[in-house]
């Protein structure tokens, strides 16, 4: 048995623990990075960019049936290729797996150690059967995996989560959704436009992250364009038939409905990984969830020289936030006991659909009644969407009414992504919307219509 004395270890090789591995060598601490599973972030694997490979793909195919109103014909039927489309989706994302296992195994050997960890006590790791690790401070950066709830679990591989959709050989002919949070609205959206039946079986009203009840009405009645989309179903029983599933749902008024469908893609949430931990060997206060409790500013475990970051801790599971925290503990670990809250970017979230949606700053839900005036956009009749052909959308910007300051957006429209970014950066600078109204807008572009909702908002602000 292999024994190590190290200031710092980091549990997980993703996108949280390499930015702790790096970071924390940066601060002058000796660190070993420990990874249980394959090299490659969730990000490369199974999320990020696979996902974004076939929305590309579903948003080839959609533009080619959508050209008529252009004078542009494809004569003959749009033919998808199943099995192309997802040799292209595994063959690109290998590349970028690639690129990120290279860049993980350049890291010298003596500072990398490949088993799962586990705690013998607060401060002793054993790693796999060859290493033991005595650590002055530690990351916990394991990430999180899909969760599937104990109905669909007796389906065997007819019940899938989003990893498995990224091993396919070829496209499926009808698929239930389960849960229109983010992944579900991508994927669901991606594969009906790439010729699949697809029913969606949301929850409680949810459309991906959106709080704003027009707007998540907007959004609804969108989706519905694309595939079958019930928002408020509850599924009563799921059934294995042969390489077929049979659900059975009320949707929300009540109605009883029976379907069978190749396959049912889970997208239930996910869940920290901590079960490969053995917590119950240390004196960490972990919470219902099994995760350790901690502060989300410093992300440190109560006073113990643990710290917790990216989606282990389920705070922010986006990846640019999962780098920020990765940062931020190895850097706190490596200072120890000299600890610093992360300071935060300005919050923002994307859902890469079609028209895409966007949430910046505070949700609708967030903010107090009376504090806050709305201003707002259609995007259907906005001049360059209209042009495109692509006017859709309704967006809400939130700006304070004693500051006159953007506090927050939320809004379904075309090119969301990228209005994401400006209003992301304005609310980071603490910009009101005087100033915001000040900086130059082109014409004609579909920014247009973000300067519309801001001119709402501070007419709004005149008046008062």
């Amino acid at each position: 048995m292999k024994t190590l004395h190290i200031d710092v270890a980091v549990i997980g090789a993703g996108s949280a623990g390499l930015s702790a591995f790096r970071a924390a060598k940066a601060a002058g601490a000796s660190v070993v990075l420990i990874e249980g599973g394959a090299y490659g972030t969730t990000c490369a694997r199974v999320g990020c960019m696979p996902s974004k490979l076939l929305i590309a793909a579903a948003e080839a195919a959609h533009a080619a049936r959508s050209m008529a109103p252009f004078g542009v014909h494809v004569d003959g039927a749009v033919r998808v290729d199943g099995r192309e489309v997802m040799a292209r989706v595994k063959g690109e994302r290998d590349r970028f797996v690639g690129f990120v296992v290279e860049s993980t195994e350049s890291i010298p050997d003596e500072e990398r150690l490949i088993g799962y960890a586990q705690f013998i006590d607060d401060n002793v790791l054993q790693v796999g059967e060859h290493t033991r690790v005595h650590a002055k401070r530690v990351v916990i950066a394991t990430g999180s995996s899909p969760y599937v709830p104990a109905m669909y679990q007796a389906l065997g591989d007819r019940a899938i989560v989003n990893d498995d959709v990224f091993a396919w050989d070829d496209l499926p002919r009808k698929v239930a959704v389960v849960g229109a949070g983010v992944i579900g609205l991508e994927l669901g959206q991606a594969l009906a436009w790439l010729g699949a039946d697809v029913t969606m079986l949301g929850a409680r009203g949810r459309v991906g992250p959106l709080s704003d009840p027009a707007i998540k009405d907007y959004a609804r009645d969108v989706f519905r364009d694309s595939f079958h989309f019930e928002t408020h179903a509850q599924v009563e029983a799921a059934t294995r038939e042969g390489d077929s599933v049979r659900l059975r749902y009320r949707d929300g008024a009540g109605e009883l409905h029976e379907d069978t469908f190749d396959y049912v893609l889970v997208t239930a949430g996910r869940r920290p990984n901590m079960d490969k931990l053995a917590l119950h060997n240390t004196t960490l206060e972990v919470d219902a969830r099994g995760v350790p409790v901690f502060d989300p500013l410093t992300l440190q475990a109560g006073k113990h020289p643990v710290f917790i970051a990216g989606d282990a801790n389920d705070v922010l599971p986006l990846l640019h936030e999962a780098a920020d925290e990765g940062r931020a503990a190895g850097d706190n670990a490596a200072r120890y006991p000299d600890v610093k809250p992360l300071v935060r970017r300005a919050a923002i979230s994307v859902v890469f659909s079609e028209p895409g949606i966007a949430m910046v700053g505070a949700r609708f839900l967030d903010l107090a009644d009376g504090s806050f005036v709305t201003g707002e956009v259609s995007f259907e009749d906005q001049g360059r969407s209209r042009v495109m052909l692509r006017n859709r959308g309704l967006m809400h910007v939130y700006v304070d009414r004693d500051t006159r300051r953007f506090v927050g957006a939320e809004w379904i429209g075309p090119d969301a992504e990228h209005i994401a970014h400006l209003l992301s950066w304005a609310l980071q600078m603490g910009l009101t919307v005087d100033a915001m109204l000040a900086m130059p807008f082109y014409h004609p572009v579909v920014e247009e219509g973000l300067r519309s909702a801001l001119r709402s908002a501070a007419a709004q602000l005149a008046v008062m």
